[in-house]
């Protein structure tokens, strides 16, 4: 007889009150296989996850291990049964060193010679390279997603599910995690559900897919048997131009202008910036490409205002900018989307309209205190320009889309009308639809004349949406090209230390 499953869901449902997030879901992973999980956000692949690891209470439906049903009331009990997931949003403790996070909720005492060695071993197993004694709040977005890996894959799970988990690596991290985790499958007969909105991912790193949309399973088929034209087409119930990547030719070339709309001068911040240089013209779309850790997040933080550099300036058109001051980038005209929107770019216990006004408080406030209904005024009209889909703008801002929440935070960088923009990771976590329109709005902002600087690990993103690419290795820039230039190899080079 045929083995059983190595996971079996069955007529999954799940209702909030009169919406189902899960409708009849029926889901089949293999041992031996990676199966893709693919839906636009909100198609209820959370809401399924969420259920199969306890967090959620399901209204019907069976989940079994081995053929076996099983009940699993939380996260403990899923780890019982073997199964680990890796989720989209990390939530680890910043102060706490990389170890400290990975044995955190281990039973009995903790020796820690043993755990960091035994953190080094999966690490090097895996080839999740990472230092064991490193505080979290140290790390940049890719290297705490290793973290979480490293968590997940240390407690050995027959059923791996991971959750966008090359959102922010470059194409070779991506490369090299797919061919451990298709040696996993192979000769360690383990089962991995794999939930991306990348479709070439999909379609080279998979066996078999599943795609869900409002709710329910809309398709079932071995990868081979697809493309990611179909794919695209049912997840969003239209056609795409190109799936999983931007939909419409680059941009021409900025006109040259005068002076630049943003210039980075001698920016030093030991040790994550080493005297980095690099301007954006005026209606440009630039691309700032590296590996995950070289300076990316730090180049952030200043931007944001969150970090002051050690030397070196920030010109908007021009003006230097007194980055000691709060709030100064943003009055001198920059706008940014952070890369972990979680962290720097939401306050999820805020309704919509709060975090939409946030940074303009004195646009909706009275004399004394805040004018709900200028807020709402001013808070509707951008939801109705950004196609932001909320029930109402008190909805708690946790309660969207990821997709939605990103369209928050793009909606207010750009209503105080800046002169620069700056998007870091901007598509991390969107599904084809969602990235589509974040794309057209981006190229929109180049047209009306906004410098966009875009900081991403996805090569492919980077090479249709921008015509310049500068990359960035330990903290400087090592060379700069035009995009309709570059290629893998010559950027392979310029990331091995090449000039």
């Amino acid at each position: 007889m045929a083995p059983e499953p190595a996971l079996r869901l069955r007529g999954i449902t799940k209702k909030y009150g009169t919406v189902i997030a899960c409708d009849n879901v029926d889901l089949t992973v293999e041992r031996g296989e990676i199966h893709g999980l693919l839906g636009e956000n909100g198609a209820g692949k959370s809401t399924l996850m969420r259920i199969l690891l306890g967090l959620e209470t399901r209204d019907a439906g069976t989940v079994a291990r081995d053929g076996h049903t099983v009940t699993i009331t939380g996260p403990r009990d899923a780890a019982a049964h073997g199964i680990g997931m890796v989720h989209q949003h990390l939530s680890l403790i910043d102060p706490l060193t990389v170890w400290e996070n990975v044995v955190l909720g281990d039973p009995g005492p903790v020796r820690r010679a043993a755990a960091r060695a035994g953190v080094r071993a999966v690490a090097e197993h895996y080839g999740l390279v990472i230092d064991p004694d490193a505080p979290v709040g140290t790390l940049s977005a890719g290297e705490r997603q290793r973290v979480e890996l490293i968590k997940c894959l240390r407690r050995d799970p027959a059923v791996l599910i991971m959750d966008e988990p090359t959102s922010v690596l470059t194409r070779a991290e991506s490369a090299e995690l797919f061919t451990v985790l298709r040696r996993a499958v192979t000769a360690e007969d383990r089962a991995v559900v794999l939930i991306s909105h990348k479709l070439t991912e999909i379609t080279t790193a998979t066996d078999r897919v599943t795609v869900m949309r409002a709710g329910r399973v809309v398709l079932r088929r071995t990868t081979a048997a697809t493309t990611e034209t179909e794919l695209a087409r049912q997840m969003i119930d239209r056609e795409t131009t190109t799936p999983g990547t931007p939909p419409h030719p680059t941009p021409p070339a900025a006109p040259a202008a005068p002076g630049a709309a943003l210039r980075l001068t001698g920016l030093t911040v030991p040790p994550g910036l080493n005297d980095l240089h690099l301007t954006v013209q005026p209606g440009e779309i630039a691309g700032l490409y590296g590996p995950e850790g070289n300076g990316q997040k730090t180049l952030e933080d200043i931007l944001s205002g969150l970090t002051v550099p050690h030397a070196g300036t920030v010109e908007i058109a021009g003006t230097a900018v007194d980055l000691h001051r709060p709030g100064a980038l943003t009055a001198a005209g920059l706008g940014i989307v952070p890369e972990d929107r979680h962290r720097t770019g939401i306050i999820a216990d805020l309704n919509v309209a709060q975090n939409l006004l946030m940074t303009r408080l004195g646009d909706v406030s009275g004399r004394v205190l805040i004018d709900r209904r200028r807020l709402h005024r001013q808070a509707q009209a951008l939801v109705d320009e950004y196609g932001i889909t909320t029930h109402s703008l008190d909805t708690p801002l946790r309660h969207l889309s990821g997709g939605n929440q990103q369209r928050v935070v793009l909606a207010r960088a750009l209503s105080g009308r800046p002169r620069v923009l700056v998007a870091a990771q901007p598509t991390h976590g969107l599904d084809v639809g969602a990235a589509e329109d974040l794309y057209t709005r981006l190229r929109r902002c180049a047209v009306d004349g906004i410098a966009v600087l875009i900081i991403s690990t996805d090569l492919d993103e980077l090479l249709a949406l921008t015509t310049r690419l500068a990359v960035i290795l330990h903290g400087r820039i090592v060379g700069e090209l035009p995009t309709a230039q570059a290629d893998p190899q010559q950027l392979g080079l310029l990331i091995g230390g090449a000039t």
